[in-house]
C-alpha cells in the first residue's frame, strides 16, 4: 500500500454512478412544473453539486422546500429505470477495498437516496462508511463532511484523496486539507475541473489504481 495514500472518499452522483440525466430530468420536471417552459436543459446543469435548497432557495427562497419536495418525489420514482454505474468503477472500488484500503462516500444527497443508489450498482457491499447531508450541518465546500469521513475512518488529511465531478468536492478536499481528484467525465467538462487545479484528474476510475500503487492481488 501507498505511504502516502491509504484512504480514498468519494462523491456519488457524477462520480461513481451516472445520474446526470436522472437530476436533469428531476430539476426540469420541478421547475417546468413552476416556470412552464422557462428552463432548458442547459439552465439545469450549474444547478449540479449545490444542495437543492441551495439551488430552490436562489430560485424562489419562500417555495424552496416544497420544490425540493416535488424534487425529491420524481426522482425516487424514476431513479431504478435512469441511474447506471461508470466504466471501471466497480472493479476500482472492489480493488481498494480487497487490498485494505480505507473507502468512504461523501455526498450531498439524502442517505435513503445514497442507499438506492449503492444497492443498483452493488457498491453497497463496499462502503461502511457513509456521510450524507442528512449527516452534517454545513454540506460540501465545507470540510465537515470530509472530516467526519476521515474521522470514521481514523484517518487524517494528509493520507486521504477525495474524488469527485464537481467545485463543490475539489473545494471540500482542498479545505479539509486532503490531495483531490477530479474525474474527467463530469458533465460540467474536463476543463473546468482542469481550472480548480486537483492534484489529479482522472480519465477512468482504473486510473486510482496506479495513482495509489495498489498491489493488485
Amino acid at each position: 500500500m501507498n505511504g502516502k495514500i491509504n484512504t480514498l472518499l468519494f462523491d456519488l452522483d457524477g462520480t461513481l454512478i451516472d445520474t446526470n440525466e436522472l437530476i436533469i430530468s428531476s430539476f426540469l420536471h420541478t421547475l417546468d412544473f413552476y416556470y412552464p417552459g422557462k428552463y432548458i436543459r442547459e439552465d439545469v446543469i450549474p444547478f449540479m453539486g449545490p444542495t437543492l435548497m441551495e439551488t430552490f432557495g436562489s430560485i424562489d427562497a419562500k417555495r424552496a422546500e416544497e420544490m425540493a419536495a416535488k424534487y425529491r418525489a420524481y426522482n425516487l420514482e424514476n431513479h431504478d429505470r435512469i441511474v447506471t454505474i461508470f466504466d471501471g468503477v466497480y472493479d476500482t472500488i472492489k480493488i481498494l477495498k480487497e487490498n485494505g484500503y480505507k473507502i468512504a462516500i461523501v455526498t450531498t444527497k439524502l442517505s435513503d437516496v445514497v442507499d438506492m443508489g449503492l444497492k443498483l450498482t452493488k457498491l453497497d457491499e463496499f462502503f461502511d462508511v457513509i456521510v450524507a447531508l442528512d449527516h452534517v450541518t454545513k454540506a460540501k465546500p465545507d470540510p465537515e463532511p470530509v472530516l467526519m469521513a476521515l474521522e470514521k475512518l481514523g484517518s487524517s488529511p494528509e493520507e486521504a484523496i477525495m474524488v469527485g465531478d464537481n467545485s463543490h468536492d475539489i473545494l471540500a478536499g482542498k479545505n479539509a486539507g486532503t490531495k483531490t481528484a477530479g474525474v474527467a467525465w463530469t458533465l460540467k467538462g474536463r476543463e473546468f475541473l482542469a481550472s480548480l487545479e486537483p492534484d489529479y484528474l482522472l480519465d477512468n476510475m482504473r486510473d486510482l489504481l496506479s495513482i495509489v500503487e495498489v498491489e493488485v492481488k
